[in-house]
């Protein structure tokens, strides 16, 4: 049987809930404040990215009745975590590197970068915040990571890891992030989802948003549209590009099909994009969308797309 998604959360400026990704439009939103959404307690010391991860995680547990006012609702070694970020904390590894060059030595870090300054400090928060105790990865694998992420949780569930995962894409906006994409519009954002075994979720009486279905990667955009084509039920009544594809041209993929490039309106999503339009097209559902919506990240100028097909609750029956 078909994981489904159980839960999403988000932390995007102008954004309040999934299908808002679909419609809103950043321009002159406010930036998320971490400490409105959660109180200060907690923050200090945080970087931007596991600030962000945060707001979205705990949204995202809530809403799949996961994390209620006493904690976790189920056994934490039941849920792993995957964290899809390829710059989460880039600013604190070249501050750090900057002043071991300035200084000659490692002795002018201040102690509370260090932890920063691993690459998995945002998975590992997260799960010391709220005890989850299962599997926890931090994927920076590229533009395919956030789609990477939720084919990793699939798996874990599917192999009896653990029985649920919170798979989450975050990336910070600022300075150091900015030069090294080469462009002024990063997201500044962070999205969730909970994937949870079909069996499990139905006993604890949890509502299915979303049903996964294939997950592949490809050489190109469309190889990798092919190939969902021939997993799929039925056509697409939606799809995420991953950017920079025609929109409705003839000779464009899908051209009859609408379309919806979240960096194109969001700014550079890199490893949150693939998290970004699974949360999208849990939003879609829950408007009324009952065809496949297929997901892609990862442009024909990268390494590989990957593809993923997303299905309505009940769909994969």
């Amino acid at each position: 049987m078909s994981t489904v998604v159980t839960g999403a959360g988000l932390a995007m400026p102008g954004v309040g809930a999934p299908h808002d990704l679909l419609e809103a439009r950043p321009e002159g939103a406010a930036a998320v404040d971490p400490a409105a959404r959660l109180g200060k307690k907690g923050l200090r010391y945080k970087d931007r990215a596991t600030q962000l991860a945060l707001c979205c995680a705990d949204e995202a547990l809530r809403d799949a009745g996961l994390l209620g006012p006493d904690g976790l609702t189920v056994p934490g070694e039941s849920i792993a975590v995957l964290v899809a970020s390829n710059y989460g904390n880039v600013d604190t590894v070249c501050g750090v590197v900057d002043t071991i060059a300035e200084d000659g030595a490692a002795s002018g870090i201040s102690p509370m970068d260090t932890p920063n300054a691993s690459s998995n400090v945002v998975a590992s928060t997260l799960a010391i915040k709220y005890g989850l105790r299962g599997p926890n990865l931090m994927l920076c694998n590229g533009p395919t990571t956030g789609l990477d992420a939720v084919r990793w949780a699939d798996a874990l569930i599917a192999s009896g890891r653990a029985d649920r995962a919170l798979v989450l894409g975050v990336e910070p906006d600022n300075a150091v992030v900015r030069k090294l994409v080469g462009t002024d519009r990063v997201i500044d954002g962070a999205a969730a989802v909970v994937l949870e075994h079909p069996d499990h979720a139905r006993e604890r009486g949890a509502r299915p948003r979303a049903e996964i279905g294939a997950v592949i990667r490809a050489a190109g955009v469309r190889e990798c549209l092919d190939l969902l084509d021939g997993t799929a039920p039925h056509p697409p009544a939606l799809w995420f590009s991953p950017g920079d594809e025609p929109r409705h041209e003839p000779d464009g993929p899908l051209p009859r099909t609408p379309r919806h490039d979240l960096s194109g309106v969001w700014g550079e999503a890199s490893a949150a994009l693939g998290v970004l339009q699974c949360a999208g097209a849990v939003g879609w559902f829950a408007a009324g969308g009952s065809g496949p919506v297929y997901a892609l990240a990862g442009r024909d100028s990268d390494d590989a797309t990957a593809g993923l097909v997303l299905l309505a609750p009940g769909a994969g029956r």
